[in-house]
C-alpha cells in the first residue's frame, strides 16, 4: 500500500457493495483518488465491464497497475493525474461512467472538493442511471453536492462515512 493511502476496510467494502446491489453488474467504473484501486477492482470482480483508475501519486498508480495485472482485469485504464485536471479534459471517460467512486484525502475539503464534484456532475450523462459513491471522514465538512444527485444511502464504518448518490 503506497504511503499516504488509506485503504477501505474489508468490512466497509463488503457493506458498500452489498448496498450497491445491481448497480455494479455491467457498469463502466470511474475510480477517482483510486489509491490501490481496491474499489474499482472489486467492482470488476462483481461484473463491471471496465474501470478507469485515476490517482496523482505515481506509487499509487504503480500499485494499481500491479493489482490490475494480478487480478487479470482486462478492461482497465490507469491514469496518473490530478483528479480535477483529469475531469477537466476527460469528457469521454467520465461521461461513460455508470458507477463512480471518489475516496479523496480527508484533508481535501472546501472549494477543491466542491469543484471536483461539480465537474463530475457535469460529465455524467443524464438518464443513464449512474451511481456516485463518495467516502469522507466523519470529522470532515460536507461538500456541496450537485443538485441532480440524490442521496440514497449513508453508511458509517469507523472514521469513514460513505454516501451513495443516484441521479434524480
Amino acid at each position: 500500500v503506497p504511503r499516504g493511502t488509506r485503504p477501505v476496510s474489508d468490512r466497509a467494502r463488503e457493506g458498500l457493495f452489498s448496498s450497491l446491489g445491481g448497480a455494479v453488474s455491467g457498469a463502466r467504473v470511474l475510480d477517482l483518488y483510486a489509491g490501490t484501486g481496491a474499489l474499482g477492482l472489486e467492482a470488476c470482480s462483481r461484473g463491471a465491464v471496465s474501470a478507469t483508475f485515476v490517482d496523482r501519486d505515481r506509487a499509487a498508480t504503480a500499485a494499481i497497475r500491479n493489482n490490475v495485472a494480478r487480478t487479470r482485469v482486462e478492461q482497465a485504464e490507469v491514469v496518473t493525474a490530478d483528479v480535477e485536471g483529469f475531469l477537466g479534459r476527460a469528457g469521454a471517460s467520465a461521461a461513460a461512467a455508470d458507477l463512480a467512486f471518489l475516496d479523496p484525502p480527508y484533508d481535501l475539503e472546501g472549494s477543491g472538493l466542491d469543484r471536483v464534484l461539480a465537474q463530475l456532475g457535469s460529465r455524467l450523462v443524464a438518464g443513464s442511471g449512474w451511481t456516485v459513491v463518495l467516502t469522507r471522514g466523519s470529522r470532515t465538512s460536507t461538500p456541496v453536492i450537485p443538485l441532480h444527485w440524490g442521496l440514497t444511502r449513508r453508511l458509517s464504518y469507523g472514521d469513514s462515512l460513505v454516501f451513495l448518490y443516484r441521479e434524480v
